[in-house]
């Protein structure tokens, strides 16, 4: 079943109303027609499954057949992810989604490659794959892209997360089952990631401070996408089936 995306405040009785882009979407390129059965959820946990009452080109009403809403993630899940090169951001933020991440923190570090300027226009792409990525696994909380921030100002003002772990090559460095047989996960959950080139050593040393802890991701060095997916992954297998 086709999904589509509607903010919360145009939630209004049993009829549902896609205008804009959704609109367009579901009628030029879905091809909906009346009678069609679509998704139509809020991003904030509530999806509803709807019947197609009309269809204009901008315009889309259905009413609603049954609707539900999913509690809020226990342990929700930011991934802190510095910058890559290119538009391997897309990439990260895209599997980061179907892996259930609850919000990303985008971060320019010491050995990030980025133009400041150029940011604030990436930020409402990430923000639309973010929603793409949601429409199309089923996830019906819609992650929020923060705004980029340089790494020593986001850790100083940080309010921290109840459990917080960082991707490092550090020979300190335990792997995650090992660190929750000691502090098992509470509350929300922190996965800090470098860049190309890693951390620098002051980098590290601040997010210890800030109570991150070292996890290892074995003996391979991996790429940051690969290391993105990677992390998000062990933490939601040992959330599900641990």
């Amino acid at each position: 079943m086709n999904r589509f995306y509607l903010a919360n405040d145009s939630w209004q009785g049993d009829t549902l109303t896609l205008e804009g882009d959704e609109a367009k979407h579901c009628s030029r390129v879905m091809r909906t027609r009346e009678g069609d059965l679509i998704e139509i959820f809020d991003g904030l946990g509530k999806s509803a499954r709807c019947t197609v009452l009309s269809v204009d080109r901008d315009r889309i009403k259905t009413n609603i057949n049954d609707q539900t809403h999913e509690p809020p993630a226990q342990f929700p899940v930011t991934l802190c992810q510095s910058i890559p090169k290119g538009s391997n951001m897309e990439l990260i933020i895209q599997k980061a989604v179907e892996l259930g991440v609850n919000a990303i923190q985008p971060l320019i570090t010491d050995h990030t490659v980025a133009r400041p300027e150029a940011l604030p226009k990436k930020q409402e792409k990430w923000q639309r794959i973010a929603l793409e990525a949601c429409k199309q696994c089923g996830q019906n909380y819609l992650p929020e892209v923060k705004q980029p921030q340089h790494f020593k100002a986001w850790i100083e003002k940080s309010e921290g997360f109840d459990t917080s772990i960082i991707a490092s090559l550090d020979p300190e460095a335990v792997h995650l089952k090992t660190h929750l047989e000691k502090a098992p996960f509470s509350g929300s959950i922190g996965l800090l990631i470098g860049p190309e080139g890693d951390f620098s050593h002051a980098e590290y040393q601040q997010a210890y401070q800030q109570g991150f802890h070292p996890i290892s991701f074995g003996n391979i060095i991996m790429r940051v996408e690969t290391a993105s997916i990677y992390g998000l992954s062990l933490i939601q297998y040992e959330l599900t089936f641990a």
